[in-house]
């Protein structure tokens, strides 16, 4: 038999919060994150915006000695997970390591060291590249970095699938705890390529919005003037833990994680199949997995990229999968806020979908000024809603086609 998997702890960090009160309070507000580049110059860049992480300083959390042999999307999933075991209260109390897991979700991995190092290459020759390159850049570091600093010594991997990176870390996570593998996982995703080669790259494919007049709105998910999405920056990390192992030690439940779906469109690189047929089946898969209706669900976290393509699409498969219901469905898109942090996306969601069981609020979607007649769902537009929510469904849909769904419920004993 299956074994039941819930939610003990919560930690992020990214453009709105420092942690995931701070976040949570910003969201609910409509908070956003996005504004001008300030990591470098970006005027000849055809995008020129992102969802930077401000006024941090890595000394909070790390030494200096420390801090220099981790790029930055390691010391952000540090961060995150560092707040997320607090939260579990698992910081300072005994665990079984062996029985402990660590698995998370990158897209890119360390990009601002890939490019730093570059560059001393071809200026300064091959002798003088850091000894250090390697690990800090590579996509696996982050959860290494995690588990060598909670002596998580059971399973340990990164899941890589673009923008569902996170997500299919979580599932595979549950599928861990599900079939016995570990009692504990930490997971989740982070991503920090605010880069110029990074942001240089999503320009060439024009998949950025361009609307660089206009900063503060030029984020629109769902919106019939969408350009683009903008690229931001940070990490999500969850406890997920056996049921019985949590409430043994008395652990606080935010939520229970129920169902996961994967699927790939085996369509474009780039460009989801027609009518979000892959989503349709991850959607599908996922509440099947569950053992859920499409009429139980009240909430969906949505990949909401801001993309003309995406959000479209999504709607369809929405609307494919819930029938007539999806007219009764709040739908929300973080990224409205934060701006889409590729691995780390989708990890933030998940965070956002306990929240919002915990509290019974959903954010709005912000920025939604010229409602587009092709995305004609009930996308929160005028500001945060009340909403008691049983069961939310969180997608997430990555480049290459790669589809993940998870879906979380309200815990009930």
């Amino acid at each position: 038999m299956k074994k039941r998997v819930v939610v003990t702890g919560l930690g992020t960090i990214n453009s709105v919060g420092h942690s995931v009160s701070e976040s949570w309070e910003a969201m609910l507000k409509g908070t956003n994150g996005i504004d001008r580049i300030t990591k470098f110059d970006p005027e000849d860049f055809a995008a020129q915006m992102a969802g930077e992480i401000k006024n941090f300083d890595p000394a909070e959390v790390l030494d200096k000695k420390s801090a220099r042999k981790l790029d930055a999307y390691s010391i952000y999933m540090l961060v995150a997970a560092e707040e997320a075991m607090k939260d579990a209260n698992l910081a300072e109390e005994n665990f079984d390591s062996f029985r402990a897991g660590c698995i998370m979700g990158c897209g890119i991995g360390g990009m601002e060291t890939f490019e730093n190092e570059t560059k001393v290459l071809l200026e300064k020759g091959p002798r003088r590249v850091s000894p250090q390159f390697i690990p800090k850049m590579i996509i696996n570091a982050a959860a290494a970095g995690v588990a060598i600093k909670f002596g998580l010594k059971g399973p340990n991997f990164t899941c890589s699938s673009a923008c569902a990176s996170a997500n299919h870390a979580l599932g595979s996570a549950y599928r861990a705890l599900q079939y016995g593998d570990a009692d504990i996982v930490v997971t989740g995703g982070s991503e920090a390529a605010v880069t110029p080669l990074s942001v240089a790259g999503f320009c060439s494919m024009k998949a950025l919005s361009t609307r660089n007049d206009d900063v503060k709105t030029a984020c629109r998910p769902f919106d019939a003037e969408r350009d683009g999405f903008i690229i931001g920056e940070g990490a999500g990390v969850l406890v997920f833990e056996e049921l019985e192992h949590a409430k043994a030690r008395g652990a606080k439940i935010y939520a229970e994680v129920i169902g996961y779906g994967a699927t790939c469109d085996a369509y474009h690189i780039t460009a989801p199949a027609e009518g979000g047929e892959g989503g349709v089946r991850a959607m599908q898969t996922a509440l099947s997995d569950a053992g859920v209706s499409p009429e139980e669900v009240q909430y969906i976290s949505a990949h909401g990229t801001s993309t003309p393509y995406n959000d479209s699409s999504e709607t369809q498969s929405i609307k494919t999968v819930f029938g007539g219901h999806a007219k009764k469905l709040k739908i929300n898109s973080t990224k409205s806020m934060i701006g889409h942090t590729l691995g780390g996306a989708a990890a933030i969601e998940a965070i956002v979908c306990c929240k919002s069981i915990e509290t019974g609020k959903v954010h709005p979607t912000i920025n939604i000024i010229n409602p587009d007649p092709e995305c004609d769902l009930d996308y929160v537009a005028n500001g945060a809603e009340e909403l008691d929510i049983n069961v939310a469904l969180s997608n997430s849909l990555g480049f290459g086609g790669h589809n993940g769904v998870v879906i979380f419920k309200r815990y009930k004993a």
